[in-house]
């Protein structure tokens, strides 16, 4: 997969891909495993973003029991977790009006937050990355943002490492003033923690077949803002959850909405990529929920200061791929390890990172000398399947495919009555992939939403602006078309395009063209790597690619 540039390289003991929750805590784990055997070891931690949590984007209700494990002073050390969940409510909104508070005792115990003995936070997850790249640093690992994995070396079916992107390259593929090539990364082992939809990780299931025998994975795409509201509206831990309207009965989702330290709330909208109606906009979606009742009063005389999307994976275990291939390892959401039944995929993410750093230091302490490493770590499946995150994705693994098969209403009663009976219902699969559920746009009713106010709801090049994001113009877009001609052939007259609604930010437009005839056009500029193209485009012709280092959204406090 490397191509013939002669570059420079590093060998290390161990490369992370990604300083997301599960790539941080894998390489703490590491470190605290070679300093307690006083033990040579080096790690190193490539990050796409700008700055560690740059790209990170989560809820986030946080239960804090990996970080127990990982960090049992986490208090002391200041860790950010700072506001308690003190309340929690969940409602059904039936109209633009109408909703229902549903009582405790029929909620699905994974989704409560308080009341069961446990305590968890309402937190920043960047922020969250931000203090265990400190911690990890501290412990000898080297960070390095800015820099985007581009590539896995694969040599005689073994990963080596990674390569990282060229800087400095442009639009017409040559080099610009300034070009540096990209470093090879070499390691004895390689864990890849892209999050969701990885693209190398997506590339290293397909060649390695980790996926056989598995469901195909399934998505949601996740829309958030951060506002700054008013002190006396404010409640730090108020802990809020939702589904129904706006979505029609054929598209599921929720809403979530916490109360945060500093005045401020959060407030998003999680939405199911299977959904069928090309008309659909998430993005729309989100912005007229915010003005129901239950919600709008939370916002109104606030300020929006940050806005963002990224795509979830929530298949589950019966998604699950095999996670281990010669040379490496995929971890936290580029394997999927969140447990949507909880919606709260942070700490099951950190739990399998210290399990693969357990089962990568292991392979190492116990290697031969000479040993350049290279082998499958088979142990990890062992210690992955005993683990307690592994063990709740078990025990949740209907919760997804039954509200695809019997809608929101019925998919939570059948939750509802698993979770009672202890997961003894038959297992319900989902084998059709998201990017298959669109109907043709002449089935499916035409969608109107209403125009923003400007004060609850917004548009996208406004919401684009709040996420700080920020591509080089001069770069070969990283939104690449298998075929260039198929958005107008075949997209447009059957779906109306839909990649001109599914995206959060207004990259992709169908414009008359100079010749009077529809062109599609990306503007790739504005993209927030949310990577929902990558899944939801009906023919799969879009792939989405790593660009230059440090390129995207720059989110503060998401």
């Amino acid at each position: 997969m490397t191509d013939q540039l002669e570059r420079d390289s590093m060998e290390v003991d161990v490369v992370i891909v990604g300083a997301g929750p599960s790539g941080l805590a894998a390489a703490c784990r590491l470190m605290q495993q070679a300093n307690d055997a006083e033990q040579e070891l080096t790690v190193c931690v490539v990050e796409k973003g700008s700055e560690v949590g740059a790209h990170i984007l989560s809820g986030a209700v946080f239960e804090p029991r990996a970080l127990d494990e990982l960090f049992p002073d986490w208090a002391e050390r200041g860790a950010p977790l700072t506001t308690p969940a003190v309340r929690d409510e969940l409602y059904l909104l039936k109209d633009a009006d109408k909703a229902q508070k549903l009582p405790n005792a029929l909620v699905p115990k994974t989704m409560h937050n308080t009341g069961d003995g446990s305590t968890r936070y309402v937190i920043s997850a960047g922020n969250l990355c931000r203090w265990l790249a400190e911690q990890a640093e501290e412990l000898g690992v080297e960070i390095f943002p800015g820099f985007a994995a581009q590539e896995a070396i694969i040599e005689d079916e073994v990963v080596q490492g990674i390569v990282v992107g060229d800087m400095g390259v442009g639009a017409d593929g040559q080099p610009k003033d300034g070009y540096m090539p990209g470093m090879e990364l070499r390691a004895r082992y390689t864990l890849f923690a892209e999050g969701a939809r990885g693209h190398i990780g997506k590339q290293l299931i397909n060649r390695y077949q980790l996926d056989a025998g598995k469901d195909p994975q399934h998505y949601g795409i996740g829309l958030k803002e951060l506002w700054d509201v008013p002190a006396d509206q404010h409640e730090p831990g108020l802990v809020l959850h939702g589904s129904g309207w706006p979505l029609d009965k054929h598209t599921h989702g929720g809403w979530f909405l916490y109360h945060a330290e500093n005045q401020q709330v959060v407030v998003g909208l999680i939405m199911d990529l299977a959904y069928q109606n090309p008309w659909i906009s998430p993005f729309d979606e989100f912005q007229r929920m915010k003005h129901h009742p239950v919600l709008k009063p939370h916002l109104e005389g606030g300020s929006r200061v940050a806005y963002g999307a990224r795509a979830i994976a929530k298949g589950g275990i019966n998604c699950l791929p095999k996670m281990t291939f010669p040379g490496g390892l995929l971890i936290g959401c580029d394997a999927g390890t969140l447990n949507f039944a909880k919606i709260k995929g942070l700490h099951t993410a950190m739990k399998s990172g210290m399990v693969a750093a357990e089962s990568v230091f292991e392979a190492i302490a116990q290697a031969d000398e000479g040993d350049t490493g290279g082998a499958e770590l088979t142990a990890f499946e062992q210690r992955w399947q005993a683990s307690w995150a592994y063990k709740e994705l078990e025990a949740s693994a209907s919760f997804g495919p039954a509200i695809h098969k019997y809608g929101t209403v019925g998919g939570g009663a059948f939750n509802f009555l698993d979770q009672l009976t202890g997961g003894k219902l038959p297992r319900v699969h989902d084998t059709t992939p998201d990017h298959a559920r669109l109907k043709p746009a002449a089935e499916c009713e035409k969608i109107e939403y209403p125009r923003p106010d400007g004060k609850i709801s917004f548009d996208k090049a406004s919401s684009v602006f709040m996420s700080n994001t920020n591509h080089e113009e001069d770069q070969p877009t990283h939104l690449r078309l298998t075929d260039p001609e198929l958005p107008i052939r075949d997209n447009l007259p059957k779906y109306d395009e839909p990649a001109q609604r599914y995206c959060p930010a207004g990259v992709y437009e169908v414009v008359e063209g100079d010749d009077g005839k529809p062109q599609f056009r990306i503007n790739f500029q504005n993209c927030v790597h949310c990577k929902t193209c990558d899944i939801k485009d009906p023919a799969q012709n879009i792939t989405w690619v790593a660009p230059e280092g440090g390129g995207g959204p720059n989110y503060p406090n998401m």
